[in-house]
């Protein structure tokens, strides 16, 4: 690196003088030239060598120490997940009045405006319902259960323990479930080993104000569960077994079949299928199966008649459909 300097030529100073130039004085700033450049290159190679050592180290660092967490974290209620914490403060708690209006509304309604909001991994069929015709509608309380084995059962021992809880997540939903709450548990989705409780935690429930649970897994007392009025069951499948796994989380995310379920989401759910979603897009949801319940209606209506051709009603024509958003328009309050 040269830095833009140009050493002058041999004699260049005896020449503007008019002198004739000296060859002892140009060898002299030939040689002094060399040895600045000479002293650049060191420079340069130095400071590279530097960068490359710097570089290196950063590459073999250890990286930066895990946080220790607060002891306290573990008798948390709500076990603590960091997508939960973050999402909370986005959340919108679905109302009760939010509750009595989606169940009005048949399910392919509820799924048809979730998907169209893009919520496409939100809805799981092929349950079977213990309260057939009965809708169920709430709030999702998410428990999910892995298992057994035994350093995960001292530890979830342990943890009942600090947070003063009940190691069956069963018995505690029977004691901290809350009015409008739908349990909603990830058991692997399996049937003989997916038990989650019987008819009397259901009650314990139910007493507490839960509306029913939705089970990705199975559940025994089907025949008791059936005579339970206000509190369907939906699972996989039913088993008279015991449970074998042992619950592990408490209101975080969850699996149910291929959907997500999120704490706190709204659960509607009719005798073989359930949607969940966010409480934040309950009003859109409401307004567009509102919608598409109206449509439906009209185009029942309009095939009774028997005045068009069936093509023209289902889907509607647009001279149809022109004609039905007149009619709501005139008729709108």
């Amino acid at each position: 690196m040269d830095h833009g300097l140009r050493p002058p030529g041999p004699g260049r100073g005896d020449e503007r003088r008019g002198g004739a130039p000296r060859s002892d004085q140009g060898d002299t700033l030939v040689r002094a030239d060399r040895l600045r450049r000479a002293n650049v290159r060191t420079e340069t190679v130095a400071v590279l060598a530097c960068a490359l050592a710097w570089s290196a180290g950063l590459a073999g660092a250890a990286p930066p120490a895990d946080v220790a967490a607060d002891a306290q974290l573990r008798a948390r209620r709500d076990t603590y997940h960091p997508v939960t914490e973050l999402l909370r403060a986005k959340a919108v708690r679905l109302s009760d009045e939010q509750v009595e209006k989606l169940k009005g509304f048949p399910l392919e309604a509820v799924w048809a405006s979730v998907q169209q909001l893009g919520y496409t991994n939100a809805h799981m069929s092929g349950l079977r319902s213990t309260r057939p015709n009965e809708p169920l509608v709430g709030r999702a309380l998410t428990i999910r259960y892995l298992p057994r084995r035994p350093d995960l059962v001292e530890a979830m021992q342990a943890l009942a323990k600090e947070g003063d809880w009940p190691v069956a997540y069963n018995v505690r939903a029977g004691e901290e479930a809350k009015p409008g709450d739908v349990l909603v548990v990830d058991l692997g989705g399996g049937v003989p080993d997916g038990i989650f409780f019987g008819d009397i935690s259901a009650l314990a429930a139910q007493l507490q104000g839960a509306r029913g649970a939705v089970l990705y897994g199975s559940t025994r007392d089907l025949t008791e569960l059936r005579a339970m009025a206000g509190f369907p069951v939906l699972a996989v499948g039913f088993d008279p077994r015991p449970a074998s796994q042992i619950g592990v989380d408490w209101n975080v995310p969850v699996r149910v079949g291929g959907a997500t379920v999120l704490p706190g989401d709204a659960v509607v759910a009719d005798d073989e299928a359930v949607v969940f979603f966010p409480g934040s897009i309950a009003d859109e949801v409401i307004a567009r199966a509102t919608r598409v319940v109206e449509q439906e209606n009209h185009e029942r209506a309009l095939a009774r008649t028997k005045q068009h051709r069936f093509r023209d009603v289902y889907p509607m024509s647009p001279e149809l459909r022109k004609k039905f958003e007149e009619e709501k328009k005139e008729n709108k309050p």
